[in-house]
């Protein structure tokens, strides 16, 4: 529960980009775009955070729905609006999908009243999951955060792609970009480390009863302020790093990047 709002701002971020090659990783120079529509932050919010917390932490009461039941209700908004988000989109990314698992391991967790460890270990596992998927991609020759940042709906491509080729400064476009997937693999150490230390501190009593679905949705809450707008802070400041070096580079003023074409 804690992951979902991070894991969807992320998936929204990466919907709203168009996944681009990079040309000195393919012996091509055009471009595939694939546009997908925006998520709305909104409902991200009221399905994955205020609608599962406010359920967990005032009906898990026997004198309302009790431990299980509202478990149960609690996980379904952040299930139902994933699958609203597949049919939407018509298609199911790595994100997403880990999103998915984590509330199924959520929910698995508090109605077989395992031990509260393995929900921390579970909020640590997945970022660096993620995490781990953004550092191999700079090895296999396509970082991510390529694919995220370098939308040809935003920047000119072509003439940043010419320019550095002409300046002979592509190796170092590619050093700079492997340098920015590295912080934003670690990025996602610091979600691993402040949900796990997040869980731990807050989600203390049994699962399977009603104090630990109540912990559950105050840990949920506590996510957004805590975890994902810092980890969005950062994500923001890798990506003025990036964007700064293309400008260094190519000696291109930022509205010569970016693209004009609407």
């Amino acid at each position: 529960m804690t992951l979902s709002l991070l894991l969807d701002k992320i998936n929204t971020y990466s919907n709203r980009m168009t996944i681009v090659s990079l040309p000195y990783y393919e012996n091509i120079m055009s471009t595939q775009t694939k546009t997908k529509r925006p998520n709305n932050t909104l409902l991200e919010i009221i399905f994955n955070i205020a609608i599962p917390s406010i359920i967990l932490m005032k009906l898990s009461g026997a004198e309302y729905l009790g431990s299980v039941n509202a478990l149960v209700l609690a996980l379904l908004f952040p299930l139902i609006y994933g699958v609203y988000d597949f049919v939407k989109n018509k298609s199911m990314n790595f994100i997403s999908l880990l999103g998915f698992l984590s509330t199924l391991l959520t929910g698995g967790i508090g109605l077989f009243e395992l031990d509260v460890e393995w929900l921390a270990i579970k909020e640590a596992a997945i970022p660096s999951v993620i995490g781990l998927v953004v550092l191999v991609s700079g090895f296999w020759g396509k970082p991510l955060i390529a694919k995220i940042l370098l939308n040809p709906m935003l920047f000119n491509l072509d003439l940043i792609y010419q320019t550095l080729s002409e300046q002979n400064k592509t190796e170092a476009f590619k050093s700079k970009v492997q340098r920015g997937n590295h912080l934003l693999s670690i990025t996602f150490i610091f979600s691993a480390t402040m949900n796990y230390l997040l869980a731990k501190w807050i989600v203390v009593s049994p699962a399977g009863t009603a104090q630990f679905n109540e912990q559950l949705g105050e840990m949920t809450l506590w996510s957004y302020p805590v975890i994902a707008i810092p980890s969005m802070i950062m994500m923001m400041a890798i990506m003025f790093y990036v964007v700064k070096g293309v400008m260094k580079l190519t000696g291109l003023t930022f509205e010569q990047i970016l693209n004009a074409e609407k």
